[in-house]
């Protein structure tokens, strides 16, 4: 009989939505496979009203591309503040009763896989996993709770950061395995001094690495099929471009900041592509400081993303050196998008565990100052076109690396050495 995989994922409702995106192509493939998968998410969409109905029922059940999706009820939520909290509250307790359902509309699983971002997921996996027998993988997406910690949201020293602590140590001793997005994630498990080798209670030889990346088909046929008709792309520009969310982490006034240092460059132009709570200040600034090198091009579709790279002469993944500890590695979606459009990349951030170095893919800065980003603009501009071509190359083929059939195989790799 066929493995029965259930991944748990709160926030999967988009990837339902958008046929893409982590769970949902790791659950393709493992059906390829010959798996059988179920991903068990909300049936609300974060800091949106839009939901799925479940006709007044703790779930409801739909099937896409032979992946069970089981939408568990919940509440809407918006923003990061009281209705968050309960949206994550009723998920985490309707899972229970949910899982008991499912098990006898189904069958049992063979493995839970349960996902963050929040740990309640996590909790209630291997609370559920433990009562059905069965082993369970946690995913940490992102470290947390110490994300938390590093944007003040909570004191690590206080009673709260004691408790999340406590909680987060908890889940990595139960956890049968644990899968980490960021190659230097088990890391904060050695500073941490929760490992075997140092007298703790965590075998690193249960810690995986598997990080984000593409589905580098689908991501070329997207390119092929959606076409972008703006001037804007189609001058013949250098054209530098940054897709993502308009936030403080993001540091997206940094790019205007380099672009008005490059006004000069009549042939640079600037294309910014998102959306976010510090948009508007930067279409005011883009107005006041007159940078006409600079096109702000807000909200884009999703499947509209390879088009757009693939037009760009350098992508930019610019984040703040300060809001976040980026010594463990990057994990970001757009960071395989950029690779998978065969265009070098500048990151404003040094990284550990560095892929754009070790795929010598693009350049990375000490600095992430104005003038740094635009004299790395610069050399990229003033390369030859072997030292360009060289440079793209380098990001086609080390993408190859990050295609989800890859990284399935590496989790089929650690659903196998526990079951």
């Amino acid at each position: 009989m066929k493995k029965n995989i259930w991944l748990w994922n709160h926030y999967a409702t988009d990837m339902y939505k958008n046929h893409g995106g982590r769970h949902y192509w790791f659950a393709e493939n493992l059906v390829n496979k010959g798996y059988e998968v179920a991903i068990f998410c909300a049936n609300t969409y974060h800091n949106k009203t839009e939901y799925i109905d479940t006709k007044d029922k703790k779930y409801v059940i739909d099937k896409i591309d032979n992946i069970s999706f089981v939408f568990v009820k919940t509440t809407i939520s918006i923003g990061n503040g009281i209705k968050r909290v309960k949206n994550m509250s009723f998920f985490y307790f309707n899972l229970f009763s949910v899982a008991k359902d499912y098990v006898k509309l189904k069958r049992k699983p063979d493995i839970i896989l349960a996902s963050s971002v929040h740990p309640l997921t996590m909790i209630a996996g291997l609370q559920v996993a433990k009562k059905l027998g069965v082993p369970c993988i946690c995913e940490v997406r992102d470290l947390w709770p110490e994300a938390i910690f590093s944007f003040n949201k909570v004191r690590e020293k206080g009673f709260l950061g004691h408790i999340l602590t406590l909680g987060e140590h908890w889940i990595y001793k139960k956890a049968d395995a644990l899968i980490f997005t960021k190659e230097g994630d088990t890391d904060h498990i050695k500073e941490k001094k929760w490992d075997t080798k140092q007298g703790g209670n965590i075998d690193l030889e249960k810690c995986y690495y598997i990080n984000n990346g593409v589905d580098l088909e689908a991501f070329q046929k997207t390119s092929i099929e959606n076409n972008v008709e703006d001037d804007d792309l189609n001058k013949d520009k250098f054209n530098v471009v940054y897709v993502g969310a308009l936030r403080p982490v993001n540091n997206v006034g940094n790019i205007l900041d380099a672009a008005k240092l490059l006004k000069g460059e009549s042939d640079i132009q600037f294309l910014i592509y998102g959306e976010g709570n510090q948009k508007e200040m930067l279409d005011k600034r883009v107005i006041e400081e007159e940078l006409i090198n600079v096109k702000i091009k807000g909200y884009v579709n999703k499947r509209l993303i390879p088009y757009i790279l693939s037009r760009s002469k350098v992508n930019i993944l610019n984040y703040s050196q300060t809001q976040y500890n980026w010594a463990r590695g990057n994990s970001s979606n757009k960071l395989f998008e950029y690779m998978a459009s065969g265009k070098p990349i500048i990151s404003t951030v040094k990284m550990g565990y560095s892929i754009i170095e070790k795929y010598k893919c693009g350049i990375e800065l000490d600095r992430s100052t104005p003038e740094e980003l635009a004299k790395a603009i610069l050399k990229i501009k003033d390369m030859t076109k072997e030292q360009y071509e060289n440079m793209s190359k380098n990001a086609k083929i080390g993408v190859r690396d990050f295609d989800f059939k890859e990284l399935t195989e590496k989790l089929i790799h650690v659903i196998e050495s526990i079951h």
